[in-house]
């Protein structure tokens, strides 16, 4: 038994845990960073400690401040979320050590299902479907290659004990296998600090199916049914759906009856995912299990009707699971999608800054999992997902229909995020028909709008012209020279949308403003302005736009799509051609993993440099103009702040121009 739950994460996990726990009649502990201090999950929580500076390997995957923080407060539990340490199976034992419960599956199986070697060769010998492959602890190319040449190519390469992408490479041809099995090997060593991996057969346009599972201390297995988590980026999920649109009841069995095996073959205990990979002709394969609570578990929940927090904590209580296979019913249909800070047409490149206003959205079928709140701040330390909103129905079409709603109405202003991305996936013919496969974003979604720069449009161009004119120009408009004594005047303003600058005109004749963007003239009639949100008729039709004004920058949310603009009226010109400063610097705090080029090299603008890895994911560093790299001030392996200078692109002053100059 336990009476206090030290919960051993951040962000969105950490509050939905903290909100079963409580309920139960747990008291809860809640640990910090300093860049998490005021954060919503430390508010919640019963009590807080600190466990250390913002980089999470001196924070959250502090296993000694994580047990010390236990101590320090009585707590006899502890639950780890997902992510940070919660597959550790050091962690596990330690727990155990110190006579704190964990939340969770006991250290072995942990151990053989973090090895994907290991936890293959265990399926296969439970009689559960795997993927045809090779493993091995050889470094040399020969045996890969000829084993390679057995399975039939494409093959992929995957590193044995980690997952998101992570050592993850896509091999067509012969003659690359051995190098990219040496970019595999050393960015398994980088991420996971093992640099085993394992070859197998490359399923063309495979679905991604995972069920889950729940085990008791008793003996007993079940399953919950099925989750399509197949729309990836960057073998990274994006939506996860339950049930799945493309398993059938006779799968459904199949499957969950396979998963029931895995789980029972590594004497599995508490909550606990098994992947497939599904081919085309329905054939799934084992792919890896997951010792944790999923981040798509809520899908999950909202067609079960289950608690799966309430029943990991009953389970580690020594409770027996309060139902059996037969009493499982799965009813309606779920879907979420993760909202993360990062810019979709940036090859989806995580992105940092400050939370402005936030309003998730509300209505009936909608959950919002979340741990951010208005004044807070992105930062570069962890995941870049902030939010998760999910939507059921009685069918799918009203569970995406509604999710689509709720992601128009998300309000987030301040950090760039991929809300409109989002509902623009969801609002896709495939994704709509039940059709999308892993392939689905590379293929038919690869034009969509959402995945190039955001272009204001004449109408979202006037609505900004009028809030921005409203709150910061109408006042000392007579000081721009805009004053007259006979018909309104035209105040001119310049708009940059972060890509494309557009003046606009705009006649402010008192309750109606006529602006004009090109050769497009709009009306305007503001009905109501408070408290950041502008209630007007543009041309006719009545809507309402959300926004935050902060140093001459507007950030608004009308119509769906979130826009960030800037009054350049008065900024200093630049020419076209005019190039960057050369100076190469960080994008955000991080570890530099490669440095491409040596000084004296000539390179040009929009060569890559360097790679900077950083919330997850890899970072091109780029150069901004042509010329010779110099001053190199980093190697492979540095820790570097954000905005830090790495190096330079020095371009050399020509005779022609010293010339000029005397």
């Amino acid at each position: 038994m336990f009476n206090k739950l030290l919960i051993a994460n951040r962000s969105e996990i950490a509050v939905r845990v903290n909100r079963t726990a409580q309920a139960l009649g747990y008291r809860t502990v809640a640990v910090f960073s300093d860049a998490d201090r005021d954060a919503p999950h430390v508010r919640m929580a019963d009590e807080a400690v600190r466990v250390g500076p913002a980089p999470a390997g001196e924070s959250y995957l502090n296993i000694e401040a994580i047990l010390e923080a236990a101590r320090l407060t009585g707590a006899d539990a502890v639950h780890p979320g997902y992510g940070f340490l919660s597959e550790n199976a050091a962690f596990v034992s330690a727990c155990a050590e110190h006579g704190i419960t964990f939340i969770g599956p006991p250290a072995h199986a942990m151990e053989l299902m973090g090895s994907k070697r290991r936890s293959k060769e265990a399926m296969a010998e439970a009689g559960v479907p795997t993927v045809p492959g090779f493993q091995s602890a050889e470094t040399d190319p020969s045996p890969w290659q000829k084993a390679a040449d057995g399975i039939g190519y494409p093959v992929m390469i995957k590193a044995s004990a980690g997952g998101g992408g992570r050592g993850m490479r896509l091999v067509h041809e012969p003659d690359k296998l051995a190098d990219e099995l040496a970019r595999a090997r050393s960015e398994a060593e980088s991420a996971f600090g093992d640099g085993e991996l394992i070859l197998e057969k490359a399923i063309v346009r495979p679905r991604h199916i995972e069920i889950q599972v729940f085990a008791d201390q008793q003996g007993h297995a079940i399953h919950l049914g099925e989750r399509d988590c197949s729309v990836q980026r960057r073998h990274q999920k994006v939506v996860e759906e339950a049930p799945s649109p493309f398993v059938d009841e006779s799968m459904r069995q199949a499957m969950g009856d396979a998963a029931v095996k895995a789980a029972q073959a590594c004497g599995y205990v508490g909550a606990g995912t098994v992947e497939f990979i599904v081919d085309e002709a329905r054939n799934f394969y084992f792919l890896e299990m997951n010792t944790r609570l999923q981040v798509e578990h809520p899908v999950t929940e909202m067609v079960t009707g289950l608690d799966l927090v309430a029943l990991q904590l009953r389970i580690a209580a020594g409770e027996p699971l309060p139902l059996v296979q037969d009493e499982v019913r799965i009813c309606g249909h779920a879907i979420e999608v993760r909202l993360y800070a990062e810019d979709p047409a940036q090859s989806y490149m995580p992105q940092t800054g400050p939370v402005h206003s936030w309003i998730p959205p509300e209505g009936d079928g909608i959950r919002v999992d979340h741990g951010i709140s208005a004044g807070m701040r992105v930062t570069p330390h962890y995941d870049p997902m902030i939010a998760k909103v999910v939507a059921s129905g009685p069918d799918r079409g009203m569970a995406r229909r509604r999710l689509i709603r709720a992601l128009e109405d998300t309000v987030l202003l301040g950090v760039t995020h991929n809300a409109w991305f989002l509902s623009r996936v969801l609002a896709h013919e495939t994704f709509a028909a039940g059709e999308a496969t892993t392939a689905f974003l590379d293929t038919e979604f690869r034009d969509d709008p959402s995945l190039k720069p955001i272009q204001a449009t004449a109408t979202e161009l006037a609505v900004a012209a009028l809030v921005l004119y409203r709150n910061e120009i109408k006042a000392d408009y007579a000081d721009r020279g805009g004053w007259s004594n006979s018909l309104p005047s035209a105040c001119p303003m310049l708009l940059n949308d972060g890509h494309t600058g557009t003046w606009v005109r705009l006649r402010d004749h008192g309750s109606e403003a006529c602006i004009t963007v090109g050769d497009q003239e709009h009306r305007l009639v503001a009905e109501d302005h408070r408290d950041g949100v502008l209630s007007l008729s543009a041309d006719g039709v009545r809507r309402a736009c959300q926004y935050q004004l902060v140093d001459h920058s507007l950030y608004c949310h009308l119509s769906g799509r979130t826009l960030a603009l800037q009054d350049a009226t008065h900024a200093p010109a630049r020419r076209a051609d005019e190039q960057g400063s050369g100076e190469v610097r960080a994008t955000m705090d991080g570890a530099v993993i490669e440095v491409g080029v040596a000084e004296g090299d000539a390179v040009q603008a929009g060569q890559t440099l360097a790679v900077l890895e950083a919330m997850k994911m890899e970072h091109p560093l780029k150069a901004d103009r042509d010329g010779t790299i110099s001053d190199i001030r980093v190697s492979a392996g540095d820790q570097v702040r954000n905005r830090q200078v790495l190096m330079t692109v020095f371009v050399a002053e020509s005779p022609h121009s010293k010339e000029n100059a005397e």
